[in-house]
């Protein structure tokens, strides 16, 4: 699947924060920015050519799986 397709969900924020004149975009996970080193650069590039600042939710606000259960 081509990139632009994979993130558009991503390419849509970073349009959205570009007309809101947004400083910055939020990502719930580090993991929306791609699923291997290509696609995170990519992102990673996408978001400083478009002159936003990138914020990730810290992951003690993030819900955790219990993996203590058998």
């Amino acid at each position: 699947m081509a990139y632009d397709d994979k993130f558009r969900g991503l390419l849509d924020a970073i349009k959205q924060a570009r007309k809101d004149k947004a400083e910055s975009i939020v990502v719930p996970t580090p993991e929306t920015l791609g699923d291997n080193y290509a696609e995170l650069l990519e992102s990673l590039r996408r978001i400083s050519a478009a002159g936003l600042s990138l914020q990730i939710v810290p992951p003690t606000t993030q819900p955790s799986a219990d993996f203590s259960r058998n």
